[in-house]
């Protein structure tokens, strides 16, 4: 049986047809993005902090190094959270994007989603050093919890992505919620770093003599802060959202009917693959390259804070670098799938994350490329100031900027190219094959790190793995057709 094109599929389903219609015209000259597109974005604006602050720079290292209270046994743990959250990932993202293809709306879905994400967020403030506060298996489950949470609202959040802005002008949008999800965490860590990290630290004159409201230093508050921070922000950058971004017509069908059909209609999507190619190789792909740069952000901090020692004023200082270089990584992707195609993207993104992989498990406090060592007492600093003084420092910090770069880029363009694969009538669905093509493999990505890092005793060690999924992401793209510039 020959594949179905988009065009077939939009006239066989009401959806799909009004999706059609919505397109804007051929020529994207001059074209803006509706308020429901930007609406659109800036939820995931305020959603992406969780990912950024609270996951990679500043909480989970946190949680590793001081709750937990080694860096190693800290990087393992986490692993081991994301191979359990993984696995549950892996079941419910596709289903619950098969279920809402039956339903129609996406919105109500989302909103429970998100209501229930902010609580569990804010109560990481809880999270005292040592077990003090919350317990440690307490955290766990919440940091868990929080990470599942954060992969089911991506697939509900994605399916409204072409009904809020349309094929053609869906990757404007896929590359501008990722650049607002990176300012709004840029802004957020500037707050963090202003407010609380730096005051007693460095005598300048905008700095406030003292953390604001009070927070003590001491108990890691300026660490802890973060997890209300996000809650508070993201409880407002939702609203938008659910005010303006047009959501798909309801269909009348009930709960325990649309799970069931979900069912049903998640097992036809799979059959489904076989007309449609392309979109099956490109998920199939996706689990191994999206599994390593997952793991690369799961785990980052935590290389970063390990490898070199930095603390919160560091990891602050990096995540601001990171989350400016990532803002450029959405435009970046717009560009390049505009340029050559998301295909072609995203491989030219894959490539730039293998490199600068490469380069980073090379580098330690005490070592440069490998092969190069280097002594801190030896040398005298980089510069006068507070952080960053020695040349491992500032490499390592100067790569990271490439992995912010390309990895935003890629998550970017993966989206854009399956909205360009997939049939319109089964979006939603795909963008649950989507989810599950992101967490089906995520457990193994995590229990790479975990295995290799309880074997060898490194953190390096346990992220070489990262580098061999997505090089198996890279040469699987090369099967993919379709995906191409459009005209």
């Amino acid at each position: 049986m020959g594949k179905i094109t988009n065009a077939e599929a939009a006239l066989a389903d009401p959806l799909a047809q009004s999706l059609a219609e919505d397109e804007p015209p051929g020529d994207l000259k001059g074209a803006r993005l509706s308020r429901g597109a930007v609406s659109w974005a800036v939820y995931q604006g305020f959603r992406d902090p969780f990912v950024i602050l609270i996951s990679i720079y500043i909480f989970a290292p946190y949680f590793a190094t001081t709750v937990v209270g080694d860096p190693v046994a800290g990087q393992a743990l986490i692993a081991r959270i994301g191979t359990i959250y993984g696995l549950i990932a892996m079941i419910l993202a596709p289903l619950i994007g098969s279920s809402i293809d039956q339903f129609g709306h996406r919105k109500p879905a989302l909103l429970v989603l998100t209501a229930l994400i902010i609580p569990v967020t804010w109560a990481f403030w809880w999270a005292k050093p040592h077990g003090a506060g919350l317990s440690i298996l307490t955290v766990s489950f919440l940091y868990g919890a929080g990470c599942l949470l954060i992969a089911i609202i991506e697939v509900v959040h994605n399916s409204l992505l072409n009904r809020a802005a349309g094929r053609r002008l869906a990757p404007a949008a896929s590359g501008l919620a990722l650049s607002l999800g990176n300012g709004v965490s840029v802004l957020m860590l500037i707050f963090v770093l202003w407010a609380f990290a730096l005051p007693g630290h460095v005598d300048w004159g905008f700095i406030p003599a003292a953390p604001l409201f009070g927070l003590d230093p001491a108990q890691h508050e300026p660490d802890r802060i973060v997890g209300p921070i996000v809650a508070a922000a993201f409880a407002i950058g939702c609203i938008p959202l659910f005010l303006f971004t047009p959501d798909a017509p309801a269909t009348g069908v009930g709960l325990v009917e649309g799970v069931r059909r979900g069912v049903v209609g998640l097992v036809d999507t799979i059959k489904s693959l076989r007309q449609h190619r392309d979109a099956g190789v490109y998920l199939l792909t996706r689990m191994f390259f999206n599994d390593g740069m997952t793991a690369l952000l799961l785990f980052g901090g935590v290389f970063a804070a390990g490898v070199m020692g930095w603390g919160v004023m560091e990891m602050l200082v990096y995540g601001i670098g990171l989350s400016v270089f990532a803002v450029g990584g959405g435009f970046l992707a717009t560009w390049l799938d505009n340029r050559v195609g998301p295909r072609k993207a995203v491989q030219i993104e894959i490539a730039g994350v293998l490199v600068c992989l490469v380069t980073w498990l090379g580098m330690s406090r005490h070592k440069i490329l490998y092969v190069i060592p280097y002594d801190p007492a030896a040398h005298a600093p980089l510069w006068g100031g507070p952080i960053f003084r020695t040349a491992p420092e500032v490499i390592f910090l100067t790569v990271g900027f490439g992995v912010a770069v390309f990895v935003t880029a890629s998550y970017a363009s993966s989206r854009t190219l399956l909205s360009r694969l997939a049939p319109p009538d089964k979006m939603a669905s795909f963008f649950g094959l989507y989810g599950l093509s992101g967490t089906v493999t995520m457990w193994l990505g995590s229990l790479l790190v975990t295995t290799a890092t309880s074997i060898f005793k490194t953190q390096a060690a346990g992220f070489a793995p990262i580098a061999g999924l997505l090089l198996v992401g890279l040469l699987g793209m090369f099967l993919v057709k379709g995906g191409d510039r459009e005209a």
